[in-house]
């Protein structure tokens, strides 16, 4: 584990240093304009469906788990194969 820590840190991006930044001059509120997420509700901006979202991840798993067990038909097709062509000879 060490040796993969220290080849991690060879090929590390070092972090962008571009000094303190001043934050103070920043406005924030920890209220939410009341305004601006009604009119976001209203206007039905990025709204989601869940069930369409929640088949895609099904369909995905499904496409995995098809990719597995052809790689390992696949895989045992290779053993066979070369089991097979080694008894000939």
């Amino acid at each position: 584990m060490p040796v993969l820590r220290v080849v991690r840190h060879w090929f590390r991006r070092p972090a962008i240093r571009m000094g303190s930044v001043d934050n103070s001059r920043i406005r924030t509120t920890r209220t939410k304009n009341a305004q601006f997420i009604s009119y976001l509700v209203e206007s039905g901006f990025r709204q989601v469906n869940v069930d369409h979202y929640e088949a895609g991840l099904r369909r995905r798993r499904w496409a995995r788990a098809a990719l597995f067990c052809l790689l390992g038909a696949g895989g045992a097709w290779v053993v066979i194969e070369s089991a097979r062509a080694l008894s000939m000879f």
